[in-house]
């Protein structure tokens, strides 16, 4: 009954630990698929960690604190979406290199909001810590099943929202006429263009999508379990979500299935400290567990994974 406990354990940290990534890899699905490179998720995922730790925060001090985790949500959506949209005009309007634009919106985030909590708690180097932040929900029937219980049916509503996202994704991407364009510009721009699919304003759309989704992605970290923004709250999520993305073959179920596996790694550390093993080896390695998964499965994906066509190439429309 005990292991059985631990196993339960294990699945419901996993896939808590793996719910910020689902949202993160979903968000860089939809600009990668358009053409556009982002390799700002990480900034992005900070920026709506940032944002929705502070709307609650101001949520609760106003007495919505029963809605505050979602005001906390909405605000890392708009916030997100805002940043991304540098990203996009440096990128699809001015043509910048898109990596180049993606790694400023990595240190521009990673300072601004750092910035801003000193400036808006006292010279803090966090935020306050939020009283109102999600709760487990269980399903009711499901939740008392042996083993998925816990594990499976008893989440938080992000978690829940994750995996509708994945569905949807996959509904939008490959059933819908929107999702035709989207993919077909970020293969063939010059294609689309000519059968009347305005290039520009789908690309704006994938990067701006992928504001919103990388910005859930940040604030589920922050209103589940750190319940505060500081500087080392997201730490190289969002370069793990892209790995995800990238292992999974730009496809919503295939970063399912990696941001799963990933967010397995980062239990499998909280869950070896549980053992006595634990003690004879030095923290740091242990703390290195989801980062040197990361790496293997790049270096096994090399190759493997290909990419839509026109990734990174900026797109004249005077030129086709």
């Amino acid at each position: 009954m005990d292991a059985l406990r631990i196993l339960g354990e294990l699945i419901h940290t996993t896939l808590v630990f793996s719910t910020a990534l689902i949202f993160t890899a979903m968000g860089g699905i939809f600009s990668e698929r358009s053409g556009v490179v982002n390799i700002g998720l990480e900034g992005l995922m900070i920026s709506g960690a940032f944002a929705s730790a502070v709307a609650a925060w101001y949520a609760e001090q106003a007495g919505f604190a029963g809605g505050a985790p979602w005001i906390g949500l909405l605000a890392a959506i708009l916030t997100s979406m805002l940043v991304s949209l540098i990203h996009a005009v440096a990128s699809i309007t001015f043509k910048a290199d898109q990596v180049v634009s993606g790694v400023v919106i990595n240190f521009l985030a990673a300072g601004f909001t750092v910035y801003l909590v000193k400036i808006l708690f006292a010279g803090s180097g966090q935020t306050e810590t939020l009283n109102a932040v999600f709760h487990n929900v269980a399903i009711p029937g499901l939740a008392s099943v042996p083993l998925l219980g816990y594990g499976v049916f008893t989440a938080y509503p992000t978690t829940y929202l994750a995996w509708a996202a994945v569905v949807l994704g996959w509904y939008v991407l490959f059933k819908t006429p929107f999702g035709l364009r989207l993919r077909a510009v970020g293969e063939h721009p010059g294609a689309a263009d000519t059968l009347g699919v305005n290039v520009t304003r789908m690309r704006y759309i994938g990067v701006l999508l992928s504001g919103a989704l990388a910005g859930l992605g940040g604030a589920t970290i922050t209103l589940t379990t750190t319940s505060n923004f500081s500087h080392n709250t997201i730490s190289g999520q969002g370069f793990i979500a892209l790995a995800a993305m990238i292992f999974g073959k730009w496809h919503p179920f295939g970063a399912l299935g990696a941001a799963i596996f990933f967010g397995f790694a980062q239990a499998i550390r909280n869950f070896v400290q549980l053992f006595p093993v634990s003690q004879s080896i030095p923290m740091e390695f242990i703390y290195m567990l989801p980062y040197i998964f990361t790496i293997l499965v790049l270096a096994g994906a090399v190759g493997r994974a290909y990419p839509p066509a026109s990734l990174g190439e900026p797109y004249d429309p005077g030129k086709r």
